[in-house]
C-alpha cells in the first residue's frame, strides 16, 4: 500500500489514460499529432525530424509518485517511486506526446554527466532544474521527460538494492503508470492520470541509469518503445567479477550504500542481505547473482525484450567492461530486435562529450523515428559506428564486423608468437605470486621488457606485421596447463607493441579534456540552461598498449557455480573468452600473449601461490580479424629469433572510476 496519507486515498476502478499511439504523418515535409486546441502549436516534421515549436520557458513541470509492486526496505508498504515530469504546456490541453525516461540513482549523490548536474526545486517542491540536455532539446520538440529517482534514492522509497529487482520494479512501475496500469499520486495525496501522453515510452542513460534501461526493457513491459543505453550493465555477476575473479570486493553493499543518502541504518538489513548473497569468499554465480541478469535471469531476460535498442559502449572501459555490451548485443541479434551501435575508443565516457554534434543529431532522428513514427533514414544507415583511431570513425553493417575471422595464434619456442603449433613437449612456468605490495603484479610490470624472463609471467611475441590488422570481436584464450595446487589465477592479455598516438583512456579524463567554451543544444531559463563545457579528445603516444583483457580462477572452467578443483600435477584445458574489442594493428607492430596469474591492476583476489605449467603445444589464443582477401600467413608470417626487446619501463595508471 502506499504511504499515508496516500494510504487513505481512494482508488478509482476502471483507471482510463489515453495510451493510443499518436502517429506522426508526413505531408509536404511537415507532420502534425493532434488535437490541440485551436491555435495551439502542433508537432511539426522537416527534413525527417521534429521541430521546436513548443515552449520549454512555459513548460508543465510537475512531481508525480508512481506506487511499485514492491516494498524493499520491509516497512510493510509498496515503495512509492519519484518521477519529476516536464512537458509541454499544450499536454494540458489535449495534446499526446511520447515520453523520454532517464532513471538514475545518482540524482543527489555523483549527479548526471560530465559537469554533475542535480535536480533543483523550488519552496513548493516543483522541479525546477533537470540534468542534461535532454528536457532542453526534446521537450520543444513534442516530447515529455521524466527524471525517475530510483527505488531507494533521493525522493523515492525503498532501498537500493545495485541492480535488484526492486531496481528494475520502479522504472517498470513507471512505464505502467504511463499506459494505465499503476497508480500515480500528487505529493498531497490525490490521484494523477497520465492522459496527456502517448503511452510511447523510451529509456536512456549512462552507466547505472543505463543498466536500468537494460533491465526494464528486459521485463518486456508493454509501452516501452526504445531503450538508449550508454555504458551499461547487462548482467551484475560480470559487472563485480568475471569466472570466478572477482573484480572488487564488498561491491554491491558498498554501491547501494554510495547511492543512498538516507541514514544507514535504514537499509543495513538490506545491504547485510547483499554481502551475504554476492558471496566474496568464493567468487562463484548463485541465485543472488541470477536475480540481477538481464540477459538470462528470473526478472528479466533478453528473450523478453520488445524495444529496439541503440546502444553506446567503449571498449576501454574498465568500469563497465565491453562484454556487458557484446553479450547483450548478441541475445539481441538472435532475436533480431532493431538494434543499432556506436563502438568508441574511450574509457567510461558518454558520446555527448567524444562525438557531441553528431550524438544530438543521431539520438533526435533515432527518438523520432521510434516514438513518433517519423519516416526518417535511421534505421536505413549502417547499424554500427565504430572509431578505430582516435577521433576516426567508419560505419559498417554490424558489429562485429561482419568480415572479421578468427585466426588461431600459438605461443612458441623462444617466446615467439605465430600460427604455428608449439613442439610437443614445450612447456613455460610461471607463478600466481604476489608482488611488492602482497597483491599480483601490476599490468605495467607484466608487459614491460617482454623478451626478458619474469618468474610471474610469460610472453609470446610475434614477428612485425607486414600489414594492418584489425581485431573486431572476443578473443578466446585456451590454455593447457598443470598446477601444483588445486586452483590459481589465470591473466591472458593481448598487448600491442609498437609506438602510436592513441586515446588516453587511463588518464585522467578516460580519453577527454573539458574545455572552457560551451555548446548548447536546446532552450534554457535561468534555472536550467542547455549549454555545456565542450571536451576534447586526449591522446598518449605510448610503445605498448594493453588491448584485450580476460581472467579466470581455474577451478571455474567448467562452471561459474559450481568450480573443479584440478587435480596437482595431470593437466587440464582451461579456456575462457577475454573483454571484446575493436583495435587496429598497426605495421611494422608486434602483437603478444601475455600469460600471467593475478592481475593487481584489475583483480582483488589473493595470489595462490601455484606454480603454474603451460603445455605451449596446447596453448592459443584465438582472435577474430578483419582480413579481407589477406591469408594468416601473410598477415603474420613465421616469427625468427630477434635482437628485439620491447620497452624495459611502462606507464600504465589505472583508470579512474567515474559514476556520473
Amino acid at each position: 500500500m502506499p504511504r499515508s496519507p496516500l494510504r487513505s486515498t481512494p482508488r478509482r476502478a476502471g483507471l482510463a489514460v489515453l495510451a493510443g499511439l499518436s502517429l506522426v504523418t508526413a505531408t509536404g515535409g511537415v507532420a502534425h499529432a493532434g488535437p490541440p486546441s485551436r491555435g495551439e502549436a502542433r508537432i511539426e516534421v522537416r527534413n525527417g525530424v521534429t521541430q521546436p515549436v513548443f515552449s520549454y520557458r512555459d513548460a508543465i513541470r510537475e512531481r508525480v509518485l508512481v506506487e511499485s509492486p514492491v516494498d524493499s526496505d520491509g516497512d510493510g508498504r509498496r515503495d512509492l517511486v519519484n518521477v519529476d515530469v516536464i512537458r509541454p504546456r499544450e499536454t494540458a490541453r489535449g495534446l499526446k506526446v511520447p515520453v523520454i525516461i532517464d532513471e538514475s540513482p545518482y540524482y543527489d549523490n555523483a549527479g548526471r554527466g560530465n559537469e554533475s548536474e542535480r535536480k533543483r526545486y523550488d519552496a513548493d517542491g516543483n522541479p525546477i532544474t533537470f540534468p542534461l540536455f535532454y528536457d532542453n532539446y526534446f521537450v520543444p520538440r513534442g516530447y515529455a521527460f521524466l527524471a525517475i529517482d530510483m527505488i531507494g534514492t533521493t525522493r523515492s522509497d525503498g532501498c537500493p538494492t545495485s541492480g535488484g529487482p526492486p531496481d528494475v520494479a520502479g522504472g517498470k512501475a513507471v512505464v505502467d503508470w504511463l499506459n494505465g496500469r499503476a497508480a500515480g499520486y500528487r505529493p498531497d495525496g490525490g490521484r494523477v492520470h497520465a492522459t496527456w501522453t502517448t503511452g510511447a515510452a523510451g529509456m536512456i542513460g549512462k552507466s547505472y541509469d543505463g543498466t536500468l534501461a537494460n533491465g526494464v526493457a528486459a521485463t518486456g513491459v508493454e509501452g516501452l518503445k526504445t531503450i538508449v543505453p550508454i555504458a551499461a550493465i547487462s548482467g551484475w555477476y560480470g559487472y563485480s567479477r568475471m569466472n570466478g575473479v572477482k573484480y572488487w570486493t564488498d561491491e554491491q553493499p558498498w554501491l547501494a550504500d554510495y547511492v543512498d543518502t538516507d541514514p544507514a541504518e535504514k537499509c543495513a538489513p538490506v545491504r547485510a542481505a547483499m554481502d551475504e548473497g554476492e558471496d566474496d569468499a568464493t567468487g562463484n554465480h548463485n541465485r543472488y547473482w541470477a536475480e540481477t541478469d538481464y540477459r538470462s535471469g528470473p526478472v528479466g531476460d533478453v528473450d523478453n525484450v520488445r524495444a529496439s535498442v541503440f546502444a553506446v559502449h567503449t571498449v576501454n572501459d574498465l568500469n563497465v567492461k565491453a562484454d556487458h555490451f557484446s553479450l547483450w548485443w548478441k541475445g539481441l541479434a538472435a532475436r533480431n530486435v532493431p538494434r543499432k551501435v556506436w563502438i568508441a575508443q574511450y574509457g567510461h565516457v558518454d558520446p555527448f562529450d567524444f562525438r557531441r554534434e553528431t550524438w544530438v543529431r543521431t539520438l533526435h532522428q533515432w527518438f523520432d523515428h521510434e516514438l513518433h513514427g517519423v519516416r526518417n533514414d535511421i534505421m536505413r544507415q549502417p547499424r554500427a559506428d565504430v572509431e578505430i583511431a582516435p577521433n576516426a570513425w567508419i560505419a559498417q553493417a554490424d558489429w562485429p564486423a561482419p568480415d572479421a575471422a578468427p585466426i588461431t595464434l600459438r605461443p612458441g619456442d623462444g617466446g615467439t608468437l605465430g600460427l604455428m603449433p608449439a613442439p610437443h613437449g614445450l612447456t613455460g612456468t610461471f607463478t600466481d605470486a604476489p608482488g611488492p605490495d602482497g597483491a599480483g603484479f601490476s599490468e605495467a610490470d607484466l608487459v614491460a621488457d617482454p623478451t626478458a624472463p619474469r618468474p610471474h609471467r610469460l610472453a609470446y611475441v610475434s614477428a612485425p606485421l607486414p600489414r594492418p590488422a584489425r581485431l573486431s570481436g572476443t578473443p578466446t584464450a585456451r590454455l593447457r596447463v598443470r598446477l601444483d595446487r588445486p586452483t590459481a589465477n589465470l591473466t591472458a592479455l593481448l598487448v600491442d607493441y609498437g609506438e602510436d598516438t592513441r586515446v588516453d583512456y587511463l588518464g585522467p579524463g578516460s580519453g577527454i579534456r573539458t574545455l572552457t567554451a560551451e555548446s548548447c543544444h536546446g532552450e534554457s531559463t535561468p534555472d536550467d540552461d542547455a549549454c555545456y563545457r565542450r571536451t576534447e579528445t586526449t591522446t598518449t603516444t605510448s610503445p605498448v598498449n594493453v588491448v584485450a583483457r580476460g581472467w579466470i580462477d581455474a577451478q571455474n572452467r567448467t562452471s561459474l557455480s559450481d568450480p573443479t578443483p584440478l587435480t596437482p600435477g595431470r593437466y587440464h584445458d582451461v579456456r575462457w573468452n577475454t573483454l571484446p574489442h575493436d583495435y587496429l594493428f598497426k605495421p611494422g607492430h608486434r602483437i603478444a600473449l601475455v600469460l600471467a596469474g593475478t592481475d593487481a591492476d584489475y583483480n582483488t583476489e589473493t595470489p595462490t601461490g601455484a606454480e603454474v605449467t603451460i603445455d605451449l603445444a596446447g596453448t592459443s589464443i584465438s582472435v577474430p580479424v578483419v582480413l579481407g582477401a589477406t591469408p594468416p600467413t601473410d598477415l603474420l608470417p613465421p616469427s625468427p629469433r630477434s635482437t628485439w626487446r620491447g620497452p624495459t619501463h611502462v606507464d600504465l595508471p589505472r583508470q579512474p572510476k567515474h559514476f556520473h
